[in-house]
């Protein structure tokens, strides 16, 4: 399929399916990298139409809360992209921090399913 719709998924910690077919019907064409570092650089080349990425409290950290914030720096220089981004219910005061300085689209908490997620990414046409 060849799309100019990029999904950049960035999948640290994992521990759910690989949506990738779901994107992939959806009309993107997947980019998916396992470490901040590498969706960093990605973003740096490349103009992506939505980032997927986790949200992973670290506590080791001192002036950030995740490597999401890093991530999310990059995103800014970015002009027309959405941002999804997945987390655990127990991390979501700590997210908030995330949540209130960058520009994000949707947010999923888990457990949620295939059509939960196609419907947060519905929009980003």
């Amino acid at each position: 399929m060849s799309s100019d719709k990029i999904l950049l998924a960035v999948v640290e910690q994992g521990g759910y399916p690989d949506f990738t077919a779901l994107y992939e019907s959806m009309g993107y064409n997947v980019v998916m990298v396992k470490t901040p570092r590498k969706a960093i650089s990605y973003l740096k080349k490349h103009q992506v139409t939505l980032l997927v990425a986790e949200f992973n409290f670290q506590t080791d950290f001192r002036d950030r809360t995740s490597s999401l914030e890093s991530i999310m720096a990059s995103v800014q220089h970015q002009q027309a992209i959405h941002v999804v981004i997945l987390l655990d219910k127990a991390n979501i005061e700590r997210f908030e921090r995330v949540s209130s300085r960058f520009s994000i689209y949707n947010t999923l908490t888990f457990p949620f399913d295939e059509e939960q997620l196609r419907q947060a990414i519905k929009i980003v046409a």
